[in-house]
């Protein structure tokens, strides 16, 4: 089995899917929940290949999962987000792929008018674990030993992490619902907070005294100026949620966030859009494919870009 799996180049995607139906708690008169947990695994592995490649395999998981409640003239909506992958190569090792921690909740009040609600909302997202820049070259094994990153490798620089940084968003608006699949909030008085558990991180440890500390090197992170521990931005918070069925077992799942902060630039309108598709083949095969782009000056001047892609095998229980 060994040797069959050394002579084939075998690319192998398992897609395991758990989708949980709409379901009433009884206990608790008006609460919805649905969920889904998806695992994607690829393998890719070679020997004696002249075309070359490197073994590799990669896992991403993800979960999506609502928990509401309506009753009357009163609605919450929740929706945790949650994603964590990484890529293991013979020459790289392990390097993440995705990693994300995201809730989102509103809170609303019907008003007179049709599909209108006062609202309340509140988003927070953070990750699970460091990321480093593994294309930044400054590491060079070969180079001047007396340079003082020389020797360190790119895990001794951690670009973000759990709370590294960290935004929490809240304000009070007005949401648009027409369905579950279908609603805008406005938020025109949102306060937004970028925290920082550690000044400096991608710079120095907790050790001012450590040789990979330069104070010329004190830069903002994510906005938040060096030795600070967090940013306050106050201004317009813009989400809008549309799913749809464009054929037979395609859907198509758009969220876009937008956001104007009052304080500083506020031209400069925060951009964060995903787009995931899924095709399901029949009760076994589908397609899932995410797609997302991000605008924020302060993390990066241009649009950071992600996408995966995986077909495979469902398991639906």
């Amino acid at each position: 089995m060994k040797k069959l799996v050394l002579i084939s180049a075998l690319v192998l995607t398992c897609t395991f899917a758990y989708a949980q139906e709409d379901k009433v708690i009884d206990s608790l008169e008006g609460w919805t929940t649905k969920g889904a947990i998806t695992l994607l695994i690829n393998q890719t592995a070679f020997s004696n290949w002249d075309a070359g490649g490197d073994n590799s395999l990669s896992s991403n998981v993800k979960v999506n999962y609502d928990f509401n409640y309506k009753k009357r003239e009163w609605l919450l909506d929740n929706k945790l987000l949650t994603s964590y992958g990484v890529n293991v190569t013979e020459d790289d090792g392990v390097r993440k792929t995705d990693d994300r921690i995201e809730l989102n909740s509103i809170l609303g009040k019907n008003t007179r008018w049709e599909n209108w609600y006062f609202s309340f909302f509140n988003n927070f997202k953070t990750q699970f674990t460091d990321s480093y820049d593994y294309e930044d070259d400054f590491l060079d094994q070969n180079g001047n030993p007396s340079d003082p990153f020389f020797g360190f490798d790119n895990e001794d620089f951690a670009t973000s992490g759990f709370f590294k940084t960290a935004t929490l968003q809240f304000g009070p608006g007005m949401l648009w619902k027409k369905t579950d699949n279908f609603s805008i909030n406005i938020a025109p008085l949102t306060s937004k907070f970028t925290f920082i558990t550690s000044e400096k991180f991608t710079y120095n440890d907790d050790d001012p005294d450590n040789v990979r500390y330069d104070s010329s090197n004190d830069v903002e992170t994510n906005g938040v100026s060096a030795g600070e521990s967090y940013l306050y931005e106050f201004g317009l918070n813009l989400r809008t949620y549309y799913k749809v069925e464009l054929a037979e077992n395609v859907s198509f799942e758009n969220i876009l966030t937008l956001y104007s902060n009052y304080l500083e630039k506020p031209q400069n309108v925060d951009l964060d859009y995903t787009l995931n598709i899924v095709l399901t083949v029949n009760k076994w095969l589908s397609t899932d494919l995410t797609f997302q782009t991000i605008y924020d000056d302060n993390s990066y001047r241009g649009f950071q870009m992600r996408e995966t892609f995986g077909l495979g095998v469902n398991l639906n229980f």
